[in-house]
This record gives C-alpha cells, sequence and structure tokens, in this order.
C-alpha cells in the first residue's frame, strides 16, 4: 500500500493567524506551506501572486494532476464553505462531486509534496467542513490544528479598512462575519471532536505569538515531526498558491507579543460567547509559556 501524503490542516476562521503560521511551518525541516490550497480548483492550478518560480512551482504540480470537470467555484460552493451546511438544496450535487473531489484532493497532496520534496504538506484552507473531506480521502494522513483568535480581533481585521463615514456598511460587514464565524466555530469544533485525538490540537493565536518557540514545538511534537525550530526573525514566505498579503514579501519574522486590543463590539460578544465555554475544553491543546 502506497505511503500516504501528510497534510496539516490549519482550520477555522479567517483572519485568525493561519498565514503567519503557515509560513512558521513551512520553514521548519520537512514541512512546505503550500497555502490556502482550497484555491488551486477555483483558480485551475494558477496562484494568486508570485514571481516564476512560484509559477514553475504549480505549474509543475498541475501537470501531474487531473482536476478537469471540478475546475471553478462550484465545488468551493457546494463541498467545502461553511455555508453548504445549510443549503440542502445542493446536497445532490455535493453528493456527486465528492468521490472525485477526494481522489483529485488525494493526487493534489501528493504531486505538491513530490515537487516540494517534502514529508509534510500544510494548507491554510480553514474550512471546517474541507477538513472533514480531506480526513475521508483515500491518501491522506491528515493533522489538525484548530486555530482560534479573539473574534473582537477577527471581526476588527474584516472592518478595519471601512472608513468612519461606512458606519452602514461596518455594521452590516460585523454582522455578516459574525454569522460566519458563529457557523464555523460550530462546524470547526464538530469536525475536531470526531478527528483522531493523536492527530489533532487546539491553538489560540494568543498563544502563538505569546511563546512561538514553545507553541510550534508542542505542533511538530503532535504531527511526529522532530525538526529544529527555525530562526523565527527570518521566515522564508516560499510558494504558497494563495494566501493574505504578507505571501507577497520575500521573509517575515514572528516575534513574541502581546496582540493589540481590537475595537470591541457588543454584538461579537453576545454572538461568540456561547462558543466560550466549549473552546476552553477542547483537548489536546498547545499552550504558550509565558515569561514573568
Amino acid at each position: 500500500m502506497p505511503e500516504r501524503t501528510k497534510v496539516i490542516y490549519l482550520m477555522g476562521a479567517g483572519h485568525s493567524g493561519s498565514t503567519i503560521l503557515g509560513v512558521t511551518l513551512g520553514n521548519c525541516e520537512g514541512c512546505f506551506y503550500a497555502g490556502e490550497v482550497e484555491e488551486w480548483l477555483v483558480r485551475a492550478g494558477q496562484p494568486q501572486w508570485g514571481a516564476s518560480d512560484r509559477q514553475r512551482f504549480w505549474g509543475e504540480v498541475t501537470e501531474q494532476v487531473d482536476g478537469r470537470g471540478l475546475f471553478g467555484t462550484a465545488v468551493n460552493r457546494y463541498v467545502e464553505r461553511s455555508s453548504a451546511a445549510l443549503r440542502p438544496e445542493r446536497w445532490p450535487a455535493r453528493a456527486r462531486m465528492l468521490k472525485r473531489y477526494r481522489r483529485v484532493c488525494a493526487e493534489l497532496f501528493g504531486a505538491i509534496a513530490r515537487t516540494a520534496d517534502a514529508r509534510y504538506v500544510v494548507d491554510s484552507s480553514h474550512f471546517p467542513l474541507r477538513a472533514r473531506e480531506l480526513e475521508k480521502a483515500k491518501g491522506i494522513e491528515l493533522y489538525l490544528i484548530f486555530l482560534v483568535r479573539d473574534p473582537q480581533s477577527v471581526i476588527d481585521s474584516n472592518t478595519r479598512e471601512l472608513s468612519e463615514h461606512e458606519v452602514a456598511e461596518r455594521r452590516w460587514r460585523a454582522l455578516e462575519m459574525n454569522a460566519n464565524m458563529w457557523l464555523t466555530q460550530l462546524l470547526s469544533i464538530l469536525v475536531f471532536l470526531r478527528h483522531p485525538r493523536e492527530r489533532r490540537i487546539f491553538l489560540r493565536y494568543e498563544d502563538l505569538v505569546a511563546d512561538p518557540e514553545g507553541v510550534l514545538r508542542q505542533l511538530l511534537d503532535t504531527v511526529g515531526s522532530n525538526a529544529a525550530i527555525p530562526d523565527l526573525q527570518a521566515l522564508g514566505i516560499g510558494a504558497p498558491l494563495q494566501g493574505n498579503r504578507l505571501i507577497r514579501t520575500d521573509t517575515i519574522a514572528l516575534r513574541r507579543s502581546v496582540p493589540a486590543s481590537p475595537r470591541w463590539s457588543l454584538l461579537t460578544t453576545l454572538t461568540q460567547r456561547p462558543w466560550l465555554a466549549l473552546l476552553a475544553r477542547l483537548r489536546p491543546v498547545a499552550t504558550a509559556h509565558r515569561r514573568a
């Protein structure tokens, strides 16, 4: 039986720090940060941005995988997005896609691992429903990192670019983001609890930045890697398919820090409060050893 590709999947709401975590893991020996791999089908194998070496890498990957019939946004809307769970009229079409979707995903991660000569492939696609299907895919050994961040920070980062004059739009976006995050938290908790305990770990972004070295060591131990901690002051971006604006630079740094206080919202406080007690009970968990 061929060896399965080891995939480290970063699950949770967007704007939770998955890109910086993915880049950091990608700098560890044997790991390759592939970015938001769900975009491979959406973009027909073409990276969002990058120099010729990134284009060449993903061109080599795409040559090894037959994604015809799945390219476009349908899979993302019918299979991967959290809102797909609330659209029963799409379930029949979703069911018809799943077998081929899982096979293509397994082939894709295998091609990424071979092209990058990596033992682990890191995917920061977020979606819990995608994580559930990857876990079912033959040829994939899935390691799950459920990453969360203070919900006030998540909502603030999604509305920060709106000016003080765009009050109505900010309120609407905050409402929409809170609804999306509520559903994503629910599905993420369910997927996390059903995943094998030895291949899952819960992590708060605030713990990551409070103790990057200690938390990273716990994550590597969870996936069975004895790789050394990389130089966190000079992290190479690599060749991720898609991610946030961080991937447009050559190097970044992950420094021990205390996150800045976000704009406070009563709506976010009330909407996300139900998950606080549940998230606090999730195990195993990566914890920070804060300095006195």
